[in-house]
């Protein structure tokens, strides 16, 4: 797998346990602030989208991750 890849993974991870611990239906219910990390999450994507700049790819790049080769190219 490569950067970008983990990056959805842990994204999309991060966002449906926060979503089960933070919506009152869920039987993994702890308490509604941790929408408040779904909205982190969202927000970092977001400027990730216009920056380019993500934390979490720094970390995993010093990990030895590899990098996507052009990701759209035919």
């Amino acid at each position: 797998m490569t950067v970008e890849r983990y990056i959805r993974v842990f994204a999309g991870l991060f966002i449906m346990i926060s979503l089960a611990l933070g919506v009152e239906v869920s039987p993994l219910f702890v308490s509604p602030w941790f929408l408040a990390f779904t909205a982190f999450v969202g927000l970092n994507l977001f400027q990730f989208g216009f920056t380019n700049f993500c934390p979490l790819a720094i970390i995993l790049k010093k990990l030895g991750v590899p990098e996507s080769k052009l990701a759209c190219s035919n």
